[in-house]
């Protein structure tokens, strides 16, 4: 029995490390603060090591207490996959997700699939944070982030869906004060809405299929928000580098025309983030869901 409490005190000690609060782990698996608080000052007496450093603001793994985590994280994922396994097996697929996306691919490309995933299992809840910053996945706040771009942190596991496509567009008014570029080198001469980025200047890879090119570009406008990009563009600000999925209300209504038509800019792939390969059946389900619905060029 003792051994049965102590495999139940290391899955309370995973869930305060990923979270770094006692409160958000209780909440997240149903035990009172107060308890939980105890039983992991218990864990320390028994050890007669200090597992967490916790001030009014934080709490945070001692040295000892990560080398714990790093051994242990992985067998409190069994358990609750053994766990949840067994309910899948008896049940319907039900469950809690949380999901982190950027506010304009979530809107029109992720949200809509996420839906129709949601009338295939009609007894999962979900709740989505949209953003354009990154959402910390090891805070335990987030079990899928989708991203674009590449996934630069070595300790998430990332699954390519696709890859978003890009194009040139711009308004009428401005197109008709500035001219129609007939050649990817007369971008030069125009005002380019670009994204932040005081390390390079801005230069723009166009492919017709056959050949690419480099031109290099400059405007007064940068933003890494893509609704922020497009409102520029509609207004007036210049020639941005958007996804016609994304604009297409204003390509319907003549806000937005396509500039260079045969010429486009690489994709930025999509990825589905997550802290481990170890997921619950909803979350496998989602991904496989999301990767068939996504696997695309848009």
């Amino acid at each position: 029995m003792n051994g049965l409490s102590n495999l139940h005190d290391m899955v309370l000690f995973v869930e305060v490390a990923r979270t770094r609060s006692f409160s958000a782990a209780g909440k997240n698996l149903g035990v009172p603060g107060p308890t939980l608080s105890r039983r992991i000052a218990a864990m320390e007496t028994r050890f007669g090591v200090r597992l967490f450093e916790r001030s009014t603001r934080r709490v945070e793994l001692t040295t000892a207490g990560q080398r714990y985590f790093d051994r242990c994280g992985h067998l409190a994922d069994e358990v609750k996959l053994a766990e949840e396994a067994l309910l899948d097996s008896t049940q319907q697929i039900a469950g809690h997700l949380r999901i982190s996306m950027p506010v304009d691919l979530g809107l029109h490309l992720i949200g809509p699939a996420l839906h129709d995933f949601a009338i295939r299992y009609p007894v999962i809840t979900f709740s989505f944070d949209l953003s354009s910053s990154h959402r910390d996945l090891s805070e335990g706040k987030v079990d899928v982030a989708f991203r674009l771009g590449v996934v630069k942190e070595d300790q998430l596991i990332a699954r390519k869906l696709g890859s978003v496509r890009r194009a040139l567009f711009a308004s009428p008014a401005y197109l008709k004060s500035h001219g129609h570029p007939l050649l990817p080198g007369d971008l030069s001469l125009h005002q380019c809405i670009g994204v932040p980025d005081a390390a390079a200047a801005l230069a723009w890879r166009l492919s017709n299929g056959i050949t690419s090119i480099d031109v290099p570009c400059s405007g007064r406008f940068a933003t890494n928000n893509v609704g922020m990009m497009r409102v520029l563009a509609e207004r007036g600000a210049g020639i941005a580098a958007l996804n016609p999925a994304l604009i297409a209300e204003a390509l319907n209504n003549g806000a937005l025309v396509a500039v260079l038509p045969t010429w486009v800019l690489p994709g930025f792939p999509l990825y589905a983030v997550t802290t481990s390969r170890m997921q619950p059946t909803r979350v496998k389900l989602m991904l496989d869901f999301m990767g068939t619905r996504l696997k695309f060029d848009a």
